[in-house]
C-alpha cells in the first residue's frame, strides 16, 4: 500500500484530518468519501493511481479522526463551507480536481455550481442526489426530527475488529476479506471494555428535518463549468433505485453541460471497493482529458 500521512488543519473551529498520499510538489487531487465513510477508504483507489499525485482525502466533520461538531445534527450546507476552507488551505487561488463519493460526490457537485471557479475537473462517484422530496413531507419529517432528538444515538458495537470486518464483508459480497480488514481498522475504533464501534459522531443517525429539493441542486449543477466525470457502478441499488423514476435520472444528466458518463463493472455503490483498478484507470484517463 502506498503510505499516508495525516495532516490536521482548524477548519470553522473544528480539528480537520486530512488523509494525504504523494508528493506536495505533485498535482492535487482531492478526495471526498460519503456518509458513514472516512478517508483512508480511497486507499485502495490511490494504491491503483499510475500517475504522481498529491491526494488529499479529508474526514468530514464527525467522522474518521475530525472532530466532532458538538450539537445534536449534521447540515449538509456545512460540508460546502468545511470544503470551501480546505481548499483555501490546501490550494489558495488554484482551481482543484474534485473526486466525491456518494455524498461526497453530492458535496463536490453543488460545490463546482457555488463556486465554478475554483473546480477544474468533477468526478461524480454514485452521488447523483436524491429523490425530490414534496412540501407536504415537511410536517412528519419534523416531528420525526424532534422525536429524535429526544433520543440517544449509538452505533452497535462489535467484538473485535475481526468483527467488524466480518460484518462489512456481509453488507458488501464483493469486498475482499483483506480490505475488510484494512477498512474496519479505520471505521473502527476500541471502547473502554474492549469491544469495538464505528468512529463516527452517532447524531449522524439522526434524521434530517430539511427536505431535499432535487430543484435546487439540478440549479447548482447546471452552473458547474468544469468538465464532469459522472461514474455508475453497474450492479449498483442506489443507482437502480434511481433510474426507477427514468425522466428525473436522464433530467439530472442534462444539468451539466460537459458530461461523460462511465458505468463500471461488477462494482455495486462502493466502486472504488469493488473495482479501485478500473476505476482509477476511468479517472485518470479523464483528468488526462
Amino acid at each position: 500500500m502506498k503510505p499516508s500521512d495525516s495532516v490536521f488543519v482548524e477548519i470553522r473551529g473544528l480539528r480537520y484530518h486530512c488523509r494525504t498520499w504523494g508528493d506536495p510538489a505533485h498535482p492535487k487531487l482531492f478526495l471526498l468519501h460519503g456518509w458513514m465513510d472516512v478517508s483512508a477508504s480511497f486507499q485502495f483507489f490511490v494504491d491503483a493511481l499510475a500517475g504522481d499525485w498529491h491526494a488529499i482525502a479529508p474526514d468530514w466533520r464527525g467522522y474518521g479522526l475530525t472532530q466532532w461538531s458538538g450539537t445534536d445534527s449534521y447540515w449538509f450546507p456545512d460540508y460546502l463551507a468545511d470544503l470551501d476552507r480546505l481548499l483555501a488551505h490546501f490550494s489558495p487561488g488554484a482551481a482543484v480536481d474534485l473526486v466525491g463519493h456518494s455524498m461526497g460526490g453530492n458535496v463536490a457537485s453543488l460545490y463546482a455550481g457555488v463556486r465554478p471557479e475554483r473546480v477544474a475537473r468533477l468526478v461524480n462517484l454514485e452521488g447523483f442526489g436524491l429523490p425530490s422530496a414534496g412540501p407536504g413531507e415537511a410536517p412528519a419529517r419534523y416531528a420525526r426530527w424532534l422525536a429524535e432528538l429526544g433520543e440517544p444515538q449509538r452505533f452497535r458495537d462489535y467484538a473485535s475488529f475481526d468483527a467488524l470486518a466480518e460484518r462489512l464483508c456481509a453488507s458488501n459480497a464483493r469486498l475482499a476479506p483483506e480490505r475488510a480488514r484494512f477498512l474496519a481498522q479505520h471505521w473502527g475504533k476500541s471502547l473502554p471494555d474492549g469491544r469495538v464501534t464505528l468512529r463516527s459522531d452517532p447524531a449522524h443517525k439522526r434524521v434530517n428535518p430539511v427536505l431535499y429539493r432535487l430543484e435546487e441542486a439540478e440549479a447548482c449543477w447546471r452552473n458547474v463549468a468544469a468538465p464532469v466525470l459522472w461514474v455508475e457502478g453497474a450492479e449498483s441499488e442506489s443507482l437502480q433505485r434511481l433510474r426507477r423514476d427514468r425522466p428525473s435520472y436522464d433530467a439530472r444528466l442534462r444539468c451539466f453541460a460537459t458530461l461523460r458518463v462511465h458505468t463500471v463493472p461488477d462494482a455495486g455503490h462502493m466502486l472504488h471497493h469493488d473495482q479501485p483498478h478500473a476505476l482509477a484507470r476511468i479517472v485518470e484517463d479523464f483528468l488526462r482529458r
